[in-house]
């Protein structure tokens, strides 16, 4: 690994951590997360120089917002556990352990997958203790105390008939699978975002300044580790922990093994229970029992000592397919989803924390590829441990399912797309698809109609006012009704979007070619296209050798536009958008030459008169071609002020880099 690389590694890592540990929104699986850091870990053992105090196997992931009761400076570091993945792992620590200290013997406990909280509770005058403060991990030295939020968890003991003075207690707040369930189940009828995983909602839910919702939702914690307190909670963890229970604090499941065949065995037992316990675990904890020994095994500025975890492979269950729902796409694809329940409980199965009972199908391939049909039985994982996906074929159905080859919606033929898998539907007036071509025809890069936008066209649609984007300039004669039914707006507001539908129409053939969603043919190609034509009725009339004959015009795109145009709705629409007065007519460019015919630019800073825009319709002009990215294939790059990464990209691929004056020299003098 370079050092450009594993600088790159770093700002990765540190953004999945953000998400994780600050925002409570993950792109990523734990699974994925944990494969960035043991490459990172990889590349600094090899190159120790790299690593600096700020990298993220340095750091403990979360920061105090400040957001809760005020910031604390934790008693005890509040740090991670070090992950191993293999069992081998787990072994190799202990024999370490041992080696240093005998007599050592070892808790294994489950990972509860929630957020850290350390709790503080001192004596009082009562002779019971009471709880104090709350603390969040943060930065693993400082954190938020949400005491308002704690105290509403039902395992949270705001006192404890106990004698000591001082008592700091480590747990982790988590979300069981029902409380999630419910939490979900109400935003849906509500019609308001669910929440993605219980971990996400929990941690959230604590750092609210809301402790009505903490109550509401219903999060649970468990305690597993004694932080600081009297000498005799602090010699035996199992025992601590033990003591805690007796006084009626709820403890993580916990186990005192002295072999490691104890050990392997209680890890195993606790993955085979994984399924079953109404929370999320990710892995088993495996700890040094004698807390005094911890210290001779430190782990690093991001580790606690004395600590490893086991993370467990995903989870997988085995599901039966009742049904394969055939759905079109904005775009005209088909998809195919896969319904199912688990074959065990008969319900939908349970994989990290959700019950799952519908899985993407992708396309035919897929179903060949894995004998997806009704009846069969199927391995059934979550890639990433987000995303539901079949891992294998476990009983073969009578009949592999086969997609239709009628479209569901319209009733149009299907066509499979040359060398895809994609199946589509490629009748433009399919009402499947007809909102995103509408909004399409209407963006900004296209008709440009402002205030046309997707929302709208969708009230639209549903009103029947829409049933191509031709219908758009016959808004105008249904004018009253939109008023009285304010599906526009008032009269301002319609009025305003009509005559930007009026005032579209003067537009460049070029716009209304890129508006009318031809595969293929986007602003760029479209312009390419009616650099050749002299009207849109002449595109429509070429032939796919003519259209091929054009620079940067393949097979497949040419036989796109000729298909297009020769497809009977498609020939109403352009004969109703003519009727309708919308410009097909290119204008006559007495000053348009080809001097730049070939060549590619790419313009970046500030230039001293041209702006950006007219710069490229300069080029285009001329013949040239503009693109927003330097590549090899970049003839030219025009560079004003602040050119900034373009500028050093050009400079190290030898691109010929010019100023604006260079670039009127080229035109107003030849090609060079």
């Amino acid at each position: 690994m370079t050092f450009a690389e594993y600088t790159q590694l770093v700002k990765t890592i540190d953004h999945h951590m953000e998400l994780y540990y600050n925002e409570d929104t993950p792109e990523i699986s734990d699974f994925e997360y944990d494969a960035l850091m043991r490459q990172l870990k990889s590349a600094e053992k090899e190159h120790p120089e790299w690593v600096t105090p700020d990298s993220p196997s340095q750091k403990v992931g979360g920061r105090a917002t400040g957001a809760a009761e005020g910031k604390i400076k934790h008693n005890v570091p509040m740090l991670s556990i070090e992950d191993v993945f293999t069992l081998e792992d787990v072994t190799a620590w202990t024999d370490k352990v041992r080696a240093v200290h005998p007599d050592a013997v070892f808790s294994v406990e489950t990972k509860v997958d929630g957020l850290s909280l350390t709790l503080r509770m001192r004596g009082g005058e009562n002779g019971k203790m009471q709880l104090y403060m709350a603390e969040t991990r943060g930065t693993g030295f400082q954190g938020d105390d949400v005491l308002a939020n704690a105290q509403e968890i039902p395992d949270i003991q705001k006192e404890l008939d106990l004698p000591y003075k001082y008592l700091e207690l480590r747990g982790e707040v988590y979300m069981t699978h029902a409380a999630f369930d419910a939490y979900n189940a109400a935003q849906e009828a509500a019609g308001k975002p669910i929440s993605a995983t219980p971990r996400n909602l929990a941690a959230g839910t604590l750092r609210l300044l809301n402790p009505a919702l903490t109550r509401e939702r219903g999060l649970s914690m468990f305690v597993f580790n004694v932080q600081d307190g009297p000498q005799e909670l602090m010699q035996s963890h199992c025992a601590a922990l033990d003591a805690l229970e007796a006084a009626g604090v709820t403890c993580v499941y916990h186990k005192r093994c002295e072999t490691d065949a104890e050990i392997l065995h209680t890890i195993r037992e606790i993955g085979e229970l994984r399924a079953e316990l109404p929370y999320d675990i990710d892995g088993a904890v495996v700890k040094i029992d004698q807390i005094a020994y911890r210290k001779d095994f430190p782990a690093g500025a991001k580790y606690s000592a004395g600590h490893i975890a086991y993370k467990y492979p995903p989870e997988e269950r085995t599901v039966t397919m009742d049904e394969i729902e055939v759905a079109v796409g904005r775009t005209g694809k088909l998809t195919f989803t896969g319904i199912f329940h688990d074959s065990e409980t008969g319900k939908p199965a349970r994989l990290c924390g959700t019950s799952v009972s519908r899985a993407t199908l992708h396309n035919q391939d897929y179903i060949n590829e894995y004998k997806v049909g009704i009846g069969g039985q199927y391995r059934l994982y979550k890639s990433g441990e987000i995303i539901p996906k079949l891992n294998g074929c476990v009983k073969e159905p009578e009949h592999i399912f086969t997609a239709p080859t009628t479209c569901p919606v319209c009733g149009e033929a299907l066509i499979r797309e040359e060398d895809t898998a994609d199946i589509r539907c490629v009748n433009p007036a399919c009402r499947a698809q007809l909102s995103r071509t509408i909004s399409y025809f209407a963006s900004v890069n296209c008709m440009n109609i402002v205030g046309l936008g997707e929302t709208l066209v969708d009230a639209l649609v549903e009103q029947g006012y829409l049933t191509s984007y031709a219908d758009i300039y016959k808004l105008k004669n249904h004018r009253d009704q939109l008023v009285e039914a304010g599906i526009i707006g008032k009269e301002k507001n319609t009025d305003k979007v009509l005559k930007a539908i009026e005032n579209s129409k003067n537009n460049s053939p070029v716009r209304l070619v890129a508006a009318l969603g031809i595969r293929n043919v986007g602003v760029s190609t479209a312009r390419a296209l009616m650099a050749q034509f002299a009207s849109v009725q002449a595109l429509a009339a070429a032939s796919i050798e003519e259209l091929t004959a054009i620079q940067d015009i393949g097979e497949t795109t040419a036989a796109c536009i000729y298909d297009f145009f020769r497809h009977e709705s498609n020939e109403k629409i352009l004969q109703e958008l003519t009727a309708d007065g919308v410009n097909m007519q290119m204008p006559q460019n007495k000053d348009a030459t080809q001097k730049l015919s070939g060549k590619t630019f790419v313009i970046t800073g500030t230039l001293p008169t041209l702006g950006r825009k007219e710069a490229q319709e300069l080029i285009l002009n001329n013949g040239g071609k503009c693109t927003g990215s330097v590549s090899k294939k970049t003839d030219y790059l025009v560079a004003g002020e602040a050119a900034g990464s373009k500028l050093t990209k050009a400079q190290e691929l030898g691109i010929t880099v010019l100023d604006e004056a260079a670039l009127l020299a080229m035109i107003n003098g030849g090609n060079e």
